[in-house]
């Protein structure tokens, strides 16, 4: 089967040569680790990925990271892009800040899906946003993020350059164009993510235009009931 990459086309699913020359990197201490001699509990992770603290039975936003990028239907273009990169940049990168990732498409919670991608985020602790293909719901839920002064991390395509108003935000920007200029530098892609992602969670917020630009703007999000 030919699948089509940033306007070229290779001989065979690249999901395939990924599975075999990518290593999956070790967790970090603490992390996925045997817990059972601990002396407190930690939050478990549910079959939708989010962790669920055993005391209140919620969510544990402090341990999400929601992905936001463009999904598309099953079998799309859009869609092999985005667990292409959910699989083999965004988790392996994410392996040691003990953050669960979340996609909009595997939450999994029964529910209405728009409130539900709306809490995630304004509630998830981190975003990884990929702007590659321009997809309007990816801005919409990133200025979102923007306004409320959560941190976020910034992705895309090299053949998507990002728009004016979000250009001069630090981005990690990932060639695409084809498999043997893809494929060598995964790791270096998932070392900048994990840069990146280690940043936002240090500082806690984002410099992004509207904090730049109206510091005294401030949104308060009540806690859940």
């Amino acid at each position: 089967m030919r699948w089509p990459l940033g306007g070229s086309e290779t001989l065979f699913p690249i999901e395939s040569r990924l599975d075999d020359l990518s290593e999956e990197p070790p967790a970090a201490p603490g992390i996925g680790a045997d817990q059972s001699n601990a002396s407190t509990v930690a939050p478990q992770a549910t079959n939708s990925g989010l962790s669920v603290s055993p005391e209140s039975g919620r969510t544990d936003w402090s341990r999400v990271c929601f992905v936001i990028t463009a999904i598309g239907e099953e079998g799309s273009e859009q869609r092999r892009h985005a667990d292409l990169f959910l699989s083999s940049l965004i988790e392996p990168a994410l392996k040691e800040s003990g953050l669960n990732v979340v996609r909009a498409d595997k939450i999994g919670a029964a529910g209405m899906i728009t409130s539900q991608v709306l809490e995630h985020v304004m509630r998830s602790r981190l975003a990884v946003v990929d702007l590659s293909f321009h997809n309007p719901n990816a801005f919409y839920e990133m200025a979102l993020r923007h306004a409320c002064g959560l941190p976020i991390v910034q992705v895309t395509r090299k053949c998507d350059k990002p728009p004016f108003d979000v250009n001069q935000v630090r981005t990690v920007v990932v060639d695409t164009s084809d498999i043997y200029t893809l494929v060598p530098k995964l790791e270096t892609y998932r070392s900048e993510i994990a840069t990146h992602v280690r940043a936002a969670l240090a500082d806690g917020t984002t410099g992004n235009p509207i904090t730049v630009f109206f510091p005294g703007v401030k949104v308060t999000i009540r806690p859940e009931r």
